[in-house]
């Protein structure tokens, strides 16, 4: 059957040729990821910057670690503790101590990530003055970098300098040095230090403290975001296993589909061939032959595609701000193995059904059922895929029931829309027939035969126009899907925001460094205006007695807090928090009204409080509320401000400009909170990234299949032309059949999106949320349009080609 199947292949170049593309694009995309992602679980071992000169760094406790009974649990803290003065009197005895500083700095025309620093700190990098000298009183400082010059005077929200000096851009930071004095006044906290002293004396002094020692490579640690590399290491991770798991069900998909329809194209060779003599088992034999011969040369070919398109992957992501500068490519070989043999057995899977069927009917059955499809679907298709429809709905009704909360995490809506994507792919050979005779009614009752000729033939080949239609189907319902389903939380968030905000307005800080007490008490002392400072912080809580769990905290007084913010509570009244209380979410393992409960605050003091009251869970941002006592290191970040009664908004709004901040009203705080920005830019990037992809490669897997069924169909469109049809109304049907089998691809892509917004909308329901659902039309519109076009130019292109012979000559055509 070998030397069957390679005359096969010469016969049938066009049908192979579009398995080849389908399997090597597929590959290719298998082995970009996986490299991409191997390439991801190592960062590069980063050497200190600040304090590459720095004999020994010491460091305030900025970790809590706790010991359950099953072993030390760790968090880092929020606010870490400063070094105790008694400890920094020993350390002051062994040699020179350097209390080291760092503060957000504005100014018009600096660099907009400014930070500032004590100059005793700066020898530790070390910088050197390169132009002018050192700061020696205050409103002196000097900059790195050429962005101001020696003499000239910056107006910073810190007040208004005179530029001294300047010293060379080491490129980790944009900084400004004060003088020592100067920068202790800007920021009082210190809370690591440098020690010009033996590291062993150091270590013997501070012996017994929960303190860090860091010396060598360690004093990385003491860096501005010491965790960077890891974090984004988890990020990419997250990045390239989401955009992985996408493009894997995509390529398996399509590359599977593509390999059933080459085969069942041929059912009536196959019944030629069963007439001739031929086994069952010899024709299934051919059938895998032939997968083989064209698997293993475009599987290889893919390898060699996604050693060439990872590392335009690899600059793509650094370019766009999602990777650090470091990330390259590795020299990874289990890509490409996993590429590879998983591109040949998907393509080998996906001939296993057709080959089956076409090699166990009888000869006479195969050519009576070759032109029309007289059964939609085998047992064994319709048994998968009402299987599959039935697990993707009781997991939903058990993720509803047990924890809808899980449904708005981005892994799970992810996830979901592939199962109900391949239920309705193995059952649309059900759904195709009725949803193509309700599509083409219309068509059909206009004058002449095109409409009716476009609904037959589509719903004679049902095989084919649900295989053609597969790639518009998930193209379709990933976009939907993905894009709907961050859009919708993005409206569910908002809807949050804007229920929870009675504040008519917003004021935050114009750096990052938070309002000063001297600035919440101008906010105060605007007349007409009702003020709640609120800061952000963190506590820790041991639920089970194995997790350290973190969450989210915000600080504020009760009484201006209930003027200003309408908490969703559950139980209890926002009133009766202090300071020995707090109000928790029930997402909490405890959540009952009066009940205590051991937690640590974000510098690591233990502390036991009273539940005051309880939040409904939302989409899991309502955190927990505490008072500013329990919020230690805790800087104002945040002023609402309600109005009282007669209080002109203007003036008002006026008052707290003067006063310092930015003043937003409710609704450009709820816009600036959520719309556009609700999904962080990495989450943006990596949509468009997993979306781009998986439209792009559907979109060439589209125009392949068209070219495939359309070149297997020249005998009938030259019947066609004998029947007396012109070449153009013939042309004209192509494209009819084109739209048709889109427009059956973008109802069931639909459907699918709509079925899993709804489950989505469903969870956002039970966590008392309410907002609308978001379906992304634009973009489903352009989708679909983009696959309209494509459908037609690459079916009416091969079929005009084709019937550029004679009519008579096509119909003679040998198969």
């Amino acid at each position: 059957m070998l030397s069957v199947a390679l005359r096969t292949l010469r016969t049938r170049w066009v049908t192979f040729v579009g398995s080849f593309v389908a399997l090597s694009l597929g590959v290719a995309l298998l082995a970009v990821m996986g490299l991409a992602l191997a390439s991801s679980l190592d960062a590069p071992e980063r050497q200190p910057e600040r304090f590459a000169a720095a004999p020994v760094v010491v460091q305030g406790q900025d970790t809590l670690t706790v010991p359950p009974p099953i072993g030390d649990r760790t968090q880092k803290l929020v606010h870490p503790r400063v070094v105790p003065e008694a400890t920094m009197g020993r350390l002051r005895a062994l040699g020179t101590v350097v209390a080291d500083r760092s503060f957000a700095v504005r100014a018009a025309q600096a660099p907009g990530d400014l930070v500032g620093h004590p100059w005793s700190t700066a020898a530790f990098a070390p910088y050197a003055i390169d132009a002018g000298r050192a700061p020696r009183a205050a409103g002196e400082v000097v900059v790195t970098g050429d962005w101001a010059r020696p003499g000239e005077r910056v107006t910073t929200d810190r007040g208004t300098v005179t530029v001294v000096g300047t010293v060379a851009s080491r490129g980790f930071e944009d900084a400004v040095f004060y003088t020592d004095g100067q920068a202790a006044e800007l920021s009082p906290t210190s809370t690591q230090l440098v020690v010009k002293a033996d590291a062993a004396d150091v270590r013997a002094a501070v012996e017994g403290q929960d303190l860090q020692v860091l010396t060598g490579t360690d004093r990385r640690l003491a860096d501005a975001d010491p965790d960077r590399d890891s974090e984004a290491l988890t990020a990419m991770n997250a990045l390239f296993g989401t955009a992985g798991g996408v493009t894997a069900f995509v390529s398996v998909f399509v590359v599977a589909s593509t390999f059933a329809f080459a085969v069942a194209q041929r059912r009536r060779e196959f019944g030629l061939l069963r007439t001739a003599g031929a086994t069952p088992g010899q024709v299934r034999r051919m059938v895998f032959a032939e997968a083989l011969v064209v698997g293993v040369p475009a599987s290889a070919t893919g390898c060699v595609l996604g050693a060439y398109g990872a590392p335009k992957l690899a600059a793509w992501v650094v370019d766009g701000g999602l990777a650090p500068s470091w990330f390259t490519i590795g020299d990874f070989t289990w890509p490409y193995h996993m590429a590879f043999w998983t591109g040949l057995l998907v393509a080998l899977l996906g001939v296993i059904a057709a080959s089956w069927r076409a090699g166990r009917i009888g000869p006479t059955q195969a050519l009576h059922e070759a032109s029309v499809d007289t059964k939609a679907m085998t047992w064994g298709r319709r048994l998968f895929g009402t299987g599959l429809l039935v697990t993707a709905a009781v997991t939903l009704g058990l993720a509803l029931v047990s924890d809808p909360g899980e449904l708005l995490h981005r892994k799970t809506y992810v996830s979901r829309p592939m199962l109900l994507i391949t239920a309705i792919a193995l059952l649309a050979p059900v759904l195709v027939r009725p949803l193509v005779r309700l599509t083409a009614w219309l068509p059909a009752q206009l004058p002449g035969a095109g409409g009716m000729l476009v609904r037959e033939n589509a719903a004679a080949g049902i095989r084919r126009t649900a295989a053609i239609a597969a790639p518009i189907l998930v193209t379709v319902a990933l976009a939907g899907s993905l894009l709907g389903a961050t859009a919708t939380l993005n409206e569910a968030k908002a809807t949050e925001t804007r229920e929870q905000t009675a504040a008519s307005f917003v004021v935050t800080p114009a750096g990052d460094a938070g309002f000063d007490a001297a600035t919440v008490k101008k906010f105060e002392a605007v007349r007409g205006a009702v003020v709640s400072a609120t800061s952000s912080s963190a506590v820790y809580v041991l639920e089970d007695g194995v997790a350290l769990v973190k969450s989210e905290a915000r600080a504020a007084d009760a009484g201006p807090l209930a003027a200003t913010v309408r908490l969703p509570l559950a139980a209890g009244k926002v009133s009766d928090l202090d300071d020995d209380s707090i109000i928790v979410n029930e997402e909490w393992e405890k959540h009952t009204v009066g009940q205590h409960v051991d937690v640590w605050l974000g510098d690591g003091t233990k502390k036991s409080l009273r539940i005051a009251a309880v939040m409904t869970t939302g989409t899991g941002n309502n955190g927990v509320w505490v008072t500013p006592a329990n919020a230690p290191g805790a800087s104002v970040d945040r002023v609402d401000v309600s109005l009282t009664d007669g209080a002109d908004p203007a003036a008002v709004s006026a008052a707290l400009t003067k006063a310092g901040g930015h003043v937003l009203t409710k609704d450009q705080w709820v816009q600036a909170s959520h719309h556009g920005t609700g999904t962080d830019r990495t989450s943006r990037y990596g949509f468009a990234l997993v979306l781009g992809i998986a439209l792009l490669y559907t979109g060439i897997s589209l125009a392949n299949t068209m070219v495939m069924a359309t070149s297997d169909r020249v005998r009938d469109l030259a019947v066609l032309r004998l029947a007396g049809a012109t070449r153009w109304q013939v042309l004209r049907l192509v494209a009819g059949e084109a739209l048709m089998v889109v427009t059956v691809g973008g109802v069931l892509g639909l459907l699918v999106a709509v079925l899993n917004l709804a489950g989505l909308w469903s969870a956002l329901s039970l966590l008392s949320v309410w907002g609308p659902v978001e379906m992304p039309w634009a973009e489903l519109g352009a989708t679909v349009s983009a696959c309209a076009v494509l459908a037609v130019v690459f079916s009416v292109a091969p079929a005009g080609l084709a019937m550029r012979r004679r009519a008579v000559e096509l119909a003679g055509m040998q198969e």
